[in-house]
Order: structure tokens, then C-alpha cells, then sequence
């Protein structure tokens, strides 16, 4: 799906390779993630090459060590921390342990006349974050940066446009990260043309040629990501798409009316499904949160395969995988530990004997809301906070009981109501309310009573891979507390989450 010219990353396992990228994409240029053991080939569409950082060192035994001779001196290269360190390593200057750790804000307070430095001055604050740093190079290199502590902060080699800096550009605490990275895409020659409008209409082409005639099946979640990727399916073959919205009973309150009048009017072909009796009878007794998922999952293929069995002739399944799913799937450090089983449905391929259609497959998040505008769905849904596949049921923490959903629905209305009526919802990432699994004594009037304990939680993201949580104005919170208390039945204390990701998740189950 490249515009004409992309630039390719090596990952070697940096927590922020996935953020290189995405720094790339903004400048409109596309780029790709490969694991550093791909076989690579080079064609003209690649106009550079990034390399990543590594929690590894040079000098370990199993440190990455991929042949580089490829790409020097035929496209222009760039080294970022274990990337710069390697390039140096393997052309024979010495790498070795830092006297400290040097991890934080650094100040570059020489920079040399350099392209990659173009319009950025002496002072400038950059991101360290690296055990081990380049003690000395090798005659035909040039040091272009440096900073008090670290005197190869960034280096040249003559006569060939490949670089090594020892920050991470890519970090928001480098206050120039940007315009270095726009400097290295100049040297690149790269086309900017990588936008919203121009993946539509390629990706529309593409699909149009693709299935031809044929039929897509989708299950649509009520989502960003699936609704993007139906539109655009419709937008390439009509009514041939099939898409199917099924009500768990774990929806927000009045949420599966309202999503299927959103899709009305998109004018997609959605059918809905009623069958919250079925998922909530099939999590009677289950209180452990990874067991409520697979109670969730199962339920949720089992319905969508007998609805997709009434349509006949569908021979592609259309699904809303995104970027970072595609990535994670061919981790440099293989399959991460589970912390939470994914929410996206698996297995259903194989059962259905369907091909696969993934429009979204090259998109990051924020990529997805922006061809979502650029495709007319209105603004309202796509600055949805972000909403569990297992929805409610990972809300209500313990046994999720019909009765139980009711009220987090009612309280949960009232928080994001209340969010959206005094501009906030716009501030945080995402915010929810979470019914706890015990109850605490309060007074109402002349009553003692003993009810449900609420949480609310609002936290402040760019991706949901770190959060904070958000410091919501106390009034609010005084006044969101008070309401839900008042007006939803069985619910005496309301109490607010204050912690950040890691080590908390965003979810509490």
C-alpha cells in the first residue's frame, strides 16, 4: 500500500519502534515495521532505512546482528541508540558500558552543520534512555552531535547518508525529535503523500479488484476500527457486505439502538442481533475474569456463526485488524505474556472456511479515526472512547448478573453524560465506571443501608499502551458522585481510580 516510496524500520525489540513509525506516518510518508530476521528485499520503493533501539547490547552473544552491507551507502541509513551503537560496532569503533546509566533529558550543546540537523540549534533537548554508548569511532566517521555527557551523541559516516544518533528522536521529550526525523525523510527523497484521502481511494481500488463479485461477511462490534473497515468494504462492494451487530446484553445503556441508527445511516447493511439471555445465562457462576471472556467469546462465535450460516454465498470474512495487532503478531521476542486474553474473536476463519479481508491492516489507531473522517462517519462516533469487546462484563467485577449490568448501565450513563455536558469527554482517552464486587455501609435519610461500592475511572492515553490517570476537577467529581448515588438504586459510595498504566491496566479486569 506504499504512496510511491516508504521507508522500512528494523525492529530489534524497542519498546518505542511502534512510535518511530507512527512519527513517520504524521509526516504523511509510509513506513513499515519488519523484524530485524526478515529476509529482506530491496526494491524502488524503499527510499531509507531506520533502525530501531534494543533492550540488547552489542556485545551480548544473542544481541540482533543482521548484515547491513545491503543497505549502507545504497540507501540512506539511520541508527537510532542500539542502532547507531551496531552500525558503529560492526565497522569498528567500540561500544562499551556507559560509567552510568544514561536514561532521561540530555541537551545536544554541539551540533555540527549537518542535514540531519537542519533548522535545529545548539540546546536542544533529547531523550536518553541506553546502558552501553559509543566510545570511539572509526576514522571515517564524523561526530555531528553531542551532549555534556555523551561526546558521540550522533555521527556521519563521509561521504555516505548514513547516521547514528544515540537518542531516541521519536520520544515527545525530544523537542526536535520531529523536525530531525522530517530532515532524514528530505535526505530520503520520500513522497509525502500518504494520507487519509489516498488510502481510501487505493485501498477502495484495491478491495474492488480483489473480491471481484464474491460476498464479505463481517461482525461489527459498534466500534472505530470495524465500523471504518465495513465502510470502506461498502464503499468497494455495496450491499455485498453483510455485516452482523450483535447485543451481548454487555452494552453500554441504549447503545445497540443507537449504533445500528449510526450504521442507518451510513448506509450499511447491518442486521441486528438480540441475545444478551443467551450471553448472560451462559456467565451464570463465573466470577474469574479470564473465564468470563472465553464464556463471552465462545458465546459471541457460536451466535455469529449461525447468523452467517443463513447467509449463503459469502466467501470472505471482513475483520478490523489494525497495525499494532499485525506487528505484535510477529514480535521480535515472540508472543508476549498474556495479561488479558484479547478481546477479537479467534478461530472463526478455519470453522467458517472464509478468506480474509483486512482493509485496516496498515493503519495505527489515530490513522483509523482520520480515514474514518475522511470517509464522512461523523465526529461524534469516532471520538468514542475505546470500549471492550467483552463490554459491561469485565465491568462488573465478580458474577455479572442481569441485575448487576442494570445498574452499572444507569451509573456509567450518568458519568459519561456528565463528561460529555461539561467538555471533558473530549480531554480524556477513556473513562468508564466499574461496579465492584462489595458493598459498604451509608446512610440515606434515617436509613442505614448496605450497597454496592462504585468506581469511576478516566485516564489520559495516546494509544493505551501507558496511561495516567486524569485529573478530573473535584466539582465534577463531587457532582457525578452525588447524581449517581441519588438516582441509580444500589449504589451508596462512589470512589475515583487514581492509578496510572503500568503498573495498573486501564481495565480492572
Amino acid at each position: 500500500m506504499p504512496s510511491g516510496k516508504k521507508i522500512l524500520i528494523l525492529d530489534f525489540g524497542s519498546q518505542y519502534t511502534q512510535l518511530i513509525a507512527r512519527r513517520i506516518r504524521e509526516q504523511n510518508v509510509f513506513c513499515e515495521i519488519k523484524p530485524w530476521t526478515t529476509e529482506l528485499v530491496f526494491d524502488d520503493e524503499i527510499c531509507g532505512v531506520i533502525l530501531s533501539g534494543s533492550p540488547f547490547s552489542v556485545r551480548d552473544s544473542n544481541a540482533p546482528n543482521p548484515d547491513i552491507s545491503e543497505i549502507r551507502g545504497k540507501l540512506p541509513l539511520l541508527g537510532i541508540c542500539y542502532g547507531a551503537q551496531l552500525i558503529a560496532s560492526k565497522s569498528g569503533g567500540e561500544v562499551l558500558p556507559s560509567g552510568n546509566r544514561e536514561y532521561g533529558r540530555a541537551n545536544l550543546n554541539f551540533i555540527s552543520e549537518n542535514p540531519l540537523f537542519a533548522g535545529i540549534s545548539s540546546g536542544s533537548q533529547v531523550w536518553m534512555s541506553h546502558g552501553d554508548t559509543i566510545m570511539s569511532l572509526p576514522g571515517n566517521f564524523e561526530v555531528i552531535c553531542s551532549t555534556k555527557d555523551v561526546k558521540i551523541a550522533g555521527y556521519q559516516i563521509k561521504n555516505e547518508n548514513t547516521f547514528g544518533i544515540q537518542f531516541h528522536p521519536e520520544v515527545v521529550h525530544s523537542r526536535d525529535g520531529q523536525k530531525l526525523l522530517s530532515n532524514f525523510l528530505d535526505i530520503c527523497r520520500c513522497n509525502r503523500d500518504w494520507t487519509p484521502d489516498f488510502f481510501v481511494n487505493k485501498t477502495v481500488s484495491e478491495l474492488k479488484q480483489t473480491l471481484g463479485n464474491d460476498s464479505v461477511i463481517m461482525g461489527l462490534s459498534g466500534g472505530v476500527d470495524s465500523t471504518v473497515a465495513a465502510t470502506l468494504l461498502h464503499r468497494a462492494i455495496g450491499d455485498r457486505l453483510y455485516g452482523i451487530f450483535i447485543d451481548n446484553g454487555l452494552l453500554r445503556k441504549n447503545e445497540f439502538e443507537q449504533v445500528l441508527d449510526i450504521y442507518k445511516t451510513l448506509g450499511l447493511n447491518v442486521l441486528g442481533v438480540r441475545a444478551g439471555d443467551r450471553f448472560l445465562n451462559n456467565l451464570k457462576g463465573i466470577a474469574e475474569p479470564e473465564a468470563k471472556r472465553k464464556a463471552i467469546g465462545k458465546t459471541f462465535i457460536e451466535i455469529f456463526e449461525e447468523e452467517a450460516a443463513k447467509i449463503k454465498g459469502a466467501s470472505w470474512l471482513g475483520q478490523g485488524t489494525i497495525y499494532p495487532d499485525v506487528i505484535e503478531s510477529i514480535s521480535v521476542n515472540g508472543p508476549s505474556q498474556t495479561i488479558k486474553s484479547h478481546h477479537n474473536v479467534g478461530g472463526l476463519p478455519e470453522k467458517m472456511k472464509l478468506k480474509i479481508v483486512e482493509p485496516l491492516r496498515l493503519l495505527f489507531k489515530d490513522e483509523v479515526r482520520r480515514v474514518g473522517k475522511s470517509l464522512n462517519i461523523p465526529d461524534k462516533f469516532l471520538s468514542r472512547h475505546p470500549f471492550p469487546g467483552p463490554g459491561l462484563g469485565i465491568r462488573v467485577l465478580g458474577e455479572v448478573t442481569p441485575e448487576r449490568i442494570k445498574v452499572l448501565q444507569d451509573a456509567d450513563d450518568i458519568f459519561i453524560s456528565k463528561l460529555h455536558d461539561t467538555g471533558l469527554y473530549s480531554e480524556v482517552w477513556q473513562a468508564f465506571a466499574v461496579l465492584l464486587p462489595i458493598n459498604s455501609v451509608g446512610v440515606m435519610g434515617d436509613e442505614r443501608t448496605y450497597e454496592n461500592v462504585l468506581a469511576l475511572r478516566a485516564v489520559t492515553s495516546v494509544d493505551g499502551m501507558t496511561a495516567d490517570w486524569a485529573h478530573l476537577p473535584n466539582d465534577f467529581l463531587a457532582s457525578a458522585s452525588s447524581e449517581i448515588i441519588n438516582k441509580v438504586r444500589g449504589i451508596n459510595r462512589v470512589v475515583y481510580d487514581i492509578s496510572s498504566k503500568p503498573p495498573a491496566t486501564i481495565e480492572w479486569e
